[in-house]
């Protein structure tokens, strides 16, 4: 499993002209689920991402979680995430979980990241043509891979 977390000041999803989700500061992740993740790799990635330091202090130092400056979460499934692009010019999206897979997979995944964290989560619908904005805070951005924990 892969995300791509970006810290910001906000962000939000549309779908068919249809504000979908929207937050203010908080995380915007990406999320995508590849054909070998298990709830395992999600409860790894939901612990990461609850408890990531990534919101400066009052000394400009990234000491903060997303609990202490009072964020949200925006959670958009992003199976490009897993895109080979080793052959051709045409990435491959073979690694990606088929959506009998993917979606109980990634409802896990936003539910117990709202247990977890207890924080607003916003979503995007799983398999929909999004359009996402945001104001990626920084910028700071981070990739994590569940397949890569040492």
């Amino acid at each position: 499993m892969r995300i791509v977390i970006q810290r910001v000041s906000e962000a939000d999803v549309t779908i068919s002209g249809t504000v979908k989700g929207s937050i203010g500061k908080g995380l915007l992740i990406l999320l995508g689920i590849e054909h070998e993740d298990t709830r395992e790799d999600a409860d790894w990635l939901i612990q990461k991402v609850d408890q990531i330091r990534v919101f400066t202090d009052e000394e400009g130092k990234m000491n903060y979680s997303v609990h202490e400056v009072n964020g949200s979460f925006l959670v958009i499934s992003q199976f490009t995430l897993h895109a080979s692009t080793k052959k051709g010019n045409r990435p491959s999206y073979i690694r990606a979980a088929r959506p009998e897979q993917a979606v109980p997979l990634y409802d896990y995944f936003l539910n117990k990241l709202r247990e977890v964290s207890g924080l607003k989560v916003e979503t995007g619908e799983f398999g929909a043509d999004m359009k996402v904005r945001l104001i990626n805070d920084g910028p700071v951005t981070i990739m994590m891979d569940s397949k890569n924990r040492e």
